[in-house]
């Protein structure tokens, strides 16, 4: 949808501007390590974030060789995003959430562009914790990631 995607696109270029960060867009992570059923997920081996972020950038990633390339990423972001689509159930976002912290995700964020709301998730031990940030919030506050921008740079039509 294309509230889907200037949500995810905002997302991009806001990361993309800051020399901390960088970041990826649909990047296939290598999910073997667990059991994705044990989620409720049909993905086998694989999930794939609307938005990956990445304090440090794996070293697989910087490889600028033509011929060589990974398919499945095996480092863990440190911040995943998924941005609800009008045909996505928010049940199956939340397994996926489940699914990147156990996975060694640092945090997470749904994204739901129709009502301009991003919920923040992290974890502590095995406590997975959420704060809901509205327009009617102003700011995006992450800690652990150490972000702070304002909520109208995700949702509006052009990022100045």
């Amino acid at each position: 949808s294309k509230k889907h995607s200037r949500a995810q696109t905002n997302l991009t270029v806001l990361f993309g501007n800051d020399n901390r960060f960088t970041t990826f867009v649909e990047l296939s992570l290598d999910a073997t390590s667990i059991d994705l059923s044990q989620f409720g997920l049909k993905a086998k081996d694989e999930l794939i974030p609307d938005v990956c972020v990445y304090i440090e950038s794996p070293d697989e990633l910087d490889d600028d060789e033509l011929e060589d390339d990974e398919v499945r990423v095996k480092k863990m972001p440190d911040l995943a995003i998924e941005v609800l689509s009008p045909r996505q159930a928010i049940s199956d976002l939340l397994s996926k959430i489940k699914a990147y912290f156990s996975l060694g995700v640092k945090s997470c964020w749904l994204v739901m562009p129709s009502i301009r709301v991003i919920k923040l998730y992290s974890q502590t031990e095995s406590i997975i914790v959420s704060k809901t940030v509205g327009m009617e919030n102003g700011e995006i506050i992450d800690e652990i990631m150490d972000i702070r921008f304002s909520i109208e740079k995700v949702f509006r039509r052009a990022i100045v």
